[in-house]
């Protein structure tokens, strides 16, 4: 037992929560505060990791135009790739139907349901902090990439005068990973306590009715890691099996306690032992936390459509074009906080004037959904800063230490 890894552990605190969650669901409800540490834990380590790498990463790098470089090719590859995850889930919805059969009807109720009403100039403000600290408060990602980015690159500018600046940037992100190392001896425990109240909150009924839709959402995010990345590896000649060996531990945190935030560190700390240079892990990985949601474009695509099937609303294909355009648009952001992308898709219905009981409906799977999505979220991202660094010209067959 001894020689288990802290991955096999993890599984094992799976198997445990789901146990008993389906056995015990009295006790089980009463784990939620152990769940809860271990995540309040994690989001204590977002602000100062990301500020400390992205920092050490743009200033050790010494080069603007580098960071300027890297910049454009991820933010490429993520809309390429974010594009097909969109149309896929599109497909998928329009080849199952899974909505066709259900009754669903505009409701009072509607009005109290929350609705994001964002537009490109309210995303692109947000995206500038007025102050670096309240960022960090709120967790808000993008932000801290901002600032750490223009902090980054103004320290390249003094030069020798911000060594110390750059200094403390470097051992603040390696002290941050030791903290991280510390936080994930919890995970076992977190993790199964997370699925043990998933469990027994919901159950396993709740999937009876909504199966189709389910499974659905589980065989399209399967083809697109498997054809849509696996093809991405496969072009850029990766090495498959060292990218899963390093990909699966953070794949599996996301997995299982629904939240992206919860896998950064582990994912910024194992692609970075997996070869890729740090500056492009430490840019890459945050900035494709707002702008590289694969996982969840894929299912918003597909829960928006499945509503409209549900309330008898045909939609043309221009119909459903635009409706994801909007969702591109408005799920910029969302990865860091579980259950954020209902509150986009409610917006989003009200928009084309669907009955928004449909988000109420996919409330009572949406745990079990967003474990999918986030995952994937995580595992795009993973890949994106090996295809960036490959595109940069890197090698990344190198030997690496053993994970735990």
């Amino acid at each position: 037992m001894k020689r288990l890894s802290l991955t096999a552990w993890i599984f094992l605190g799976m198997a445990v929560g789901i146990a008993l969650g389906v056995f015990v669901p009295e006790v089980a409800r009463q784990l939620s505060p152990v769940s809860n540490i271990f995540l309040r834990l994690i989001k204590s380590i977002i602000a100062p990791l990301l500020f400390g790498t992205l920092v050490y990463g743009i200033a050790g790098s010494g080069s603007v135009q580098a960071m300027g470089r890297i910049g454009v090719k991820a933010i490429v590859y993520f809309e390429v790739v974010t594009t097909i995850a969109l149309f896929l889930g599109l497909g998928a919805v329009n080849l199952t139907k899974p909505g066709a059969g259900m009754t669903l009807e505009r409701t009072s109720a509607e009005a109290t349901l929350p609705q994001a009403k964002a537009t490109f100039t309210s995303v692109l403000e947000h995206t500038f902090p007025t102050s670096i600290i309240d960022a960090m408060a709120r967790g808000e990602v993008l932000q801290i990439v901002v600032f750490a980015f223009l902090f980054g690159a103004a320290a390249v500018a003094v030069g020798v005068k911000a060594k110390p600046v750059v200094d403390f940037a470097e051992s603040l992100a390696e002290v941050m990973f030791r903290y991280t190392r510390y936080v994930m001896y919890l995970a076992p425990f977190g993790v199964g306590a997370a699925i043990a109240v998933t469990v027994a909150s919901k159950g396993f009924s709740v999937l009876l009715g909504l199966g189709k839709l389910v499974l659905t959402m589980y065989v399209a995010q399967a083809l697109f890691v498997v054809v849509v990345l696996g093809g991405v590896m496969a072009a850029l000649r990766l090495p498959v099996r060292r990218f899963v060996r390093f990909a699966r531990e953070p794949f599996l945190i996301a997995f299982s306690t629904a939240s992206s935030e919860a896998a950064l560190p582990r994912a910024l700390e194992n692609m970075e032992r997996f070869g890729v240079p740090k500056h492009i892990v430490a840019f890459v990985i945050p900035t494709g936390y707002s702008f590289n949601l694969d996982g969840t474009t894929l299912y918003l695509a597909l829960a928006s459509v499945f509503v409209a099937q549900a309330a008898g609303v045909d939609l043309s294909l221009g119909q459903q074009i635009l409706m994801m355009l909007a969702l591109m648009l408005t799920s910029k952001g969302v990865a860091g906080v579980p259950r954020a992308a209902l509150v986009i898709l409610a917006g989003t219905l009200a928009t084309f004037n669907l009955p928004i009981e449909g988000v109420a409906v996919l409330l009572g799977i949406d745990a079990v959904m967003d474990m999918a999505r986030t995952s994937v979220n995580v595992l795009g991202n993973c890949l994106a800063t090996a295809v960036v660094a490959r595109w940069e010209g890197y090698s990344l067959e190198e030997a690496d230490q053993p994970v735990a």
